[in-house]
Formats: C-alpha cells, structure tokens, sequence
C-alpha cells in the first residue's frame, strides 16, 4: 500500500461528507425502490474522482485511511453506491497491483476516471466463502491465451460493468481474467428484489468459451489466490468503513427523530430507554470507526498486520451497523419499517454486510486463528509478538456478493 494524501483530512471528508448530503441522500430511497443507481449519479461520482481514489496515478489519490472516511460517507447515504466504490476499487487495484504492462495501459485510464466500471466476479453456486470450490475453467487454447467457461452469481453492478475480473480454474491453479462485458461469450441476467443493497444492480453472469488473450491473465499463472487476497482485502476495508457509515446514518437520524417526536407527553429523546440506545449508536459508532482507521493506517504503513486488523475492523462495523439499524427502526417505530424509510433501508442493507467480504463466522474463525497463534497479548503491549498477515490456509474463505 502507499502513503499519498490528497489533502488534510478533515477538508476531504467535508467534501465528502457534503456530496453525500446534497446528491446521495436525497435521492437513496429512490435508488432502492427502483433497484438502480441512476448514470447520472454513476457520473457525477466518476466526475469528482471517486471511482479512481484507489490508484495513486487517478484524479484522486487518497491514502487508505482518506479512502475509508470516502467510503464511510458514500456508505452513510447509500450503501448500494458505496458496494459499486468497492468492487470498482478491488478491480482497480488488482490491475495496478498484478496487471501486465497491455492491461494496465488498457485499462487503469478508464478504470481512473469512470468511462469503464468494474466487477469483481468470484461468487459462484457451489464457491462462496470457499474459493476452493470453483468450478469456472481456464483453458489454455494453445497460442498463449484461454477458454472461460463458468457461471457467477451475485455479481454487485455486474448489470452495466464494462470490465470482468473473473477467477478460473486453470491447470496451474485458479487464475485471475479480465474480460470485456461486451464479449459475445458473455452473458448477463439481472438479479432483483434482494434484501439490501437493492440498488446494487447485481447479476449472474455466464462465460461460455469465451477466448482472452494472455494479457488478460492478472499476475502470473495460478496466482488467482493472491489477487483474491489483495483485492479482498481492499473489499474488506471498504465495506467495513461503510459500515461505520451505516450506522452513522442510523445514529443521525434517530436523534433528529427522537428530538421532534413526542410520546407519552415527553420528547422521545427525554425517555431513559431511548436515551440507552442513542448512546449505543453513538459509542459503537466510534469504535468501528477507529478500528477503520487503524486498519487504514495500518495499510498505509505497509504493515502486513493490516490482513488481521481489517478483518477485526469489519467483523466488529458490521455487527454494530447491525445492532444500530434495528435500534434505528425501533426509535422511529412502525414510520421505520416501511420501503422508502431510511431506517428500513439502513436494516436491510445493515443484514447484508453481515455476509459479504466474509460472513462474520469467517471473520470469527480467522481473528480466534491470530489471537490464539499470538496467546492473546496485545501487540502494543508486546512489540516481540509480530504482526500477522492471514494464515496461508484461511486466505480462500471469503464470501462475495
């Protein structure tokens, strides 16, 4: 990872802060009752260099932890547009990380300033959080090149991508592959009406012989596992930073209700019980989010131990988006439990972070796995207990959507 600042990070996160304000949550419960993210939100986003922050040639270069507080805001308003910052950045980064020169001079400009938006497709039926479980295929067609077939599911924005990573088995283990969206050999069938995320335009997605020329192998031959693992983890970070942003939201709005709304002759926010779960919000919130930052500062420092603090960061963010989108819903009561609602927007895309980028079982394994591995001392306290990346055989167990 690299250690470029844009600018100081209380300016950045104001502009983020204020985009999110005045063009995203207006208009996110309509994002989520049609299922779609319009283009012209898809634009301004690429136009003010969110979709290239990631890259530290793109018309944003944040830092990690500038990149969380960008995801952390985007997910405040909407988490469907921030799940299109995170596969678009793990794509981006794969192919600046393990891109062959062809591809990296094809592809890094539009992934950089939004005129092609990518997918991250790992997902299959029977390889979710087990990417052993693969059954896509790589063929080598003898000229240097490949034969994809396979099927992907919940492939996020896989509706209108232009750029396809997708993991194949090949006869030197899983491979990584970018493939055009527009190949002939490339089918797409929207998946609708999912819990969260509503507007995140997921798709299946089918490659039957589609041919890819050696360029498009990402890293070297049966290297697919490190670009998962890289990539995923970028993943991980955003989806935990927009987490934090969930329950920002959640927070933001159910004090602002409970300061307007009257029950039993008192302010709601005068009632103990209320009061109980606004600080909750308020507490739980702050926590993920210097867990975020650690993990950020972490990345930025080049430490491997981010693997580990990133997983810890996640695993704890989404569990309080979790616990802080149903207080949310009970703060406003029945107002909160229909479509349209921020709060019923907030709980359901809340119960989806709890799954992707690793179920929070798999994180439970993974974090248990380094505390034990370390006998539970606090790192600060013990600077001969070294940092940890993943164990080699915990990198595969990871879930995508």
């Amino acid at each position: 990872m690299r250690a470029v600042a844009a600018t100081g990070a209380d300016a950045s996160r104001a502009a983020f802060r204020s985009f999110v304000d005045e063009v995203v949550i207006p208009r996110a419960g309509d994002f989520d009752l049609a299922g779609a993210v319009p283009p012209d939100v898809v634009a301004e986003v690429a136009a003010r260099g969110y979709l290239g922050a990631v890259l530290p040639d793109g018309p944003l270069p944040l830092d990690m932890v500038g990149l969380g507080a960008l995801h952390e805001e985007v997910g405040r308003g909407c988490s469907s547009l921030r799940s299109l910052l995170t596969v678009h950045s793990m794509v981006a980064f794969a192919v600046h990380r393990w891109g062959g020169d062809a591809a990296r001079e094809r592809w890094l400009g539009p992934l950089a300033d939004g005129s092609a938006l990518g997918a991250f497709c790992l997902t299959e039926s029977g390889a979710g959080s087990d990417v052993t479980g693969l059954a896509a295929t790589a063929e080598e067609d003898g000229r240097g090149g490949y034969v994809i077939t396979g099927h992907k599911r919940w492939i996020t924005f896989g509706q209108v991508a232009d750029l396809l990573l997708v993991f194949a088995r090949t006869g030197a283990g899983i491979g990584a592959f970018l493939v055009e969206a527009a190949d002939p050999a490339v089918r797409r069938a929207p998946v609708r009406d999912v819990l969260g995320t509503r507007a995140g335009m997921l798709a299946e997605i089918t490659l039957i012989g589609c041919r890819v020329g050696p360029e498009a192998l990402v890293g070297g031959p049966g290297t697919g596992l490190n670009v998962i693992t890289g990539a995923l983890d970028v993943g991980r970070y955003s989806v935990a930073a927009g987490c934090v942003g969930i329950a920002q939201g959640c927070l933001e709005i159910s004090a602002a209700h409970a300061a307007t709304r009257r029950q039993g002759g008192a302010l709601l926010k005068d009632h103990q019980l209320v009061r109980r779960m606004i600080t909750r919000m308020a507490v739980d919130t702050e926590a993920a989010r210097l867990l975020c930052l650690r993990a950020g500062r972490l990345k930025d420092e080049g430490d491997p131990g981010t693997l580990v603090a990133t997983c810890a960061a996640k695993y704890f963010a989404a569990g309080v988006a979790a616990r802080a989108a149903s207080d949310a819903v009970q703060v406003h009561g029945a107002v909160g439990c229909v479509d349209g609602h921020p709060a019923a927007r907030y709980y359901r895309d809340a119960k989806v972070m709890e799954i992707i980028e690793g179920s929070s079982q798999v994180h439970e394994n993974l974090i248990a796995e380094d505390v034990c591995r370390t006998g539970g001392v606090p790192r600060s306290a013990s600077p001969a207990v070294p940092l940890q990346g993943l164990p080699p055989d915990e990198t595969t167990r990871w879930e995508i959507a």
